[in-house]
């Protein structure tokens, strides 16, 4: 599911009431499409007599980029409650998930059975909405390295970019051989694009998988073609 203002307005005020005694104040509730994060307390601060920090305008953002389990959602929004908590009630902790919230959390975890975390890992499902499904073209380099490990680079779609890099790529020592695919196969919208000498680890076979329908190109007189 994802989340809408009127559930998490829901879930805030039933958790508010269950775990914080109905303490905490109500605040806004923000959907984003963030990809960094599923949820974030957020809040300003100021300066204010003697140099005391104040915080305030405070805010509960859920990313509604994933199709989460209610509970991953539940939980989420507990997590940022717990926040909220520490820093509305001005309670120092040793860092962001320091001492004090991880005893809160683990606290809540016992007496309500939830399985709050100090970060959520995006199961293999997740990781493929965040690279998105959408089909876009890119020119692959698929690299062999001499102690036997795979590697990819997504080029920029443009010919001299290409071709430096490939000049510049086959100096390069460890580098044992290399090919080039233009492919529009969504598994590459997840790496950068650039031209900078730095590949990113794949297993061969998981690359294999995902280059079988690409078209492999070839530098021709300073030209990139089809092969």
């Amino acid at each position: 599911m994802k989340a809408t203002i009127p559930y998490v307005e829901k879930k805030f005020g039933e958790f508010n009431r269950l775990i914080f005694d109905g303490k905490l104040p109500m605040l806004p509730i923000e959907l984003t499409n963030a990809k960094t994060y599923i949820g974030a307390c957020v809040y300003k601060r100021r300066r204010g007599l003697f140099g005391k920090i104040k915080l305030y305008d405070f805010k509960l953002r859920i990313s509604t980029r994933f199709d989460l389990a209610e509970n991953v959602i539940e939980d989420t929004i507990i997590h940022e409650m717990i926040h909220y908590y520490i820093s509305n009630n001005n309670i120092k902790d040793t860092s962001t998930h320091g001492k004090v919230f991880r005893q809160i959390m683990n606290s809540v975890n016992e007496r309500f059975g939830r399985n709050i975390t100090i970060s959520h890992k995006a199961t293999d499902e997740e990781k493929e909405q965040l690279c998105g499904t959408k089909r876009r073209w890119h020119v692959v380099a698929a690299v062999s390295l001499d102690n036997g490990r795979t590697g990819v680079k997504v080029l920029p779609r443009v010919m001299p970019k290409i071709i430096d890099f490939c000049r510049q790529l086959s100096m390069v020592k460890p580098v044992k051989s290399y090919k080039l695919y233009l492919t529009d196969e969504p598994f590459f919208n997840r790496y950068p694009t650039s031209t900078a000498l730095r590949i990113i680890y794949v297993e061969k076979e998981l690359l294999d998988k995902h280059l079988a329908s690409a078209e492999q190109l070839v530098i021709e007189n300073d030209r990139v073609v089809k092969k």
